[in-house]
């Protein structure tokens, strides 16, 4: 395993200009997150290393330079209380339909303030994530109305972008990215971009995630769980 990429220093929240990127993260409440990883981490260390994968994404997009500020939309008090903590804004899931929904009213909660926002969708389980390679993404994605990255496995989908004036149109779960290129998204096929694209949700997702390099939480519990 890869030693862990260091904390950078938080970058303050940009508001002088409306053409930065708004990202909108969903968390599901930690009690039934990740529930696929229990088998390699339990019980008890499942829903701490899903607050974990979410506090180094957090941390790691508020640390992009083409980021103006973060939505995290979540019902579960002890992770927004965190996530609020790191600089994201909190929104509540109140939809309560699931991911799509969700991703939905946080792009809403973000265009209600600033209604030509350029908007991004974002995994929470990307604990190996890089700030300069999520800013080529974004780089290449505002070149199209709607884009997205598909994940390692190139059947899901890590980050949907939309342009001002765009509807984001979330379709994620499963076999999401058939989905977005069906509805007329445009892939991103950037090479070098693996933590963009390494989101976890099995023991063996951890460990590609971990060859690239943890972020400081997730190392931190992780880690001192395998001893």
């Amino acid at each position: 395993m890869k030693p862990t990429h260091p904390r950078p220093a938080r970058r303050p929240i940009r508001t002088d200009a409306d053409d930065d990127w708004s990202l909108v993260v969903p968390l599901k409440p930690l009690a039934v997150a990740k529930s696929r990883l229990a088998a390699a981490a339990g019980a008890l260390l499942r829903p701490r290393l899903a607050l974990a994968f979410a506090e180094d994404t957090v941390g790691a997009v508020l640390n992009c330079a083409r980021v103006r500020d973060v939505v995290v939309v979540t019902d579960d008090p002890a992770a927004a209380s965190v996530l609020a903590a790191l600089g994201a804004r909190i929104v509540p899931d109140a939809p309560a339909a699931g991911l799509n929904a969700a991703l939905a009213h946080g792009v809403g909660a973000v265009r209600a303030r600033r209604p030509r926002a350029r908007v991004a969708a974002l995994n929470a389980d990307l604990p190996a994530l890089r700030p300069e390679e999520l800013g080529r993404v974004l780089d290449t994605a505002r070149k199209f109305p709607r884009a997205f990255l598909a994940d390692a496995a190139e059947i899901g989908t890590t980050f949907l972008s939309a342009a001002p004036g765009v509807e984001l149109e979330p379709a994620f779960g499963g076999a999401s990215r058939l989905r977005h290129l069906s509805s007329g998204a445009v892939e991103i096929t950037l090479t070098g971009v693996d933590s963009v694209r390494r989101d976890v949700d099995t023991g063996e997702d951890l460990v590609a995630a971990g060859a690239l390099g943890l972020g400081p939480r997730t190392a931190a519990r992780w880690l001192s769980a395998a001893g």
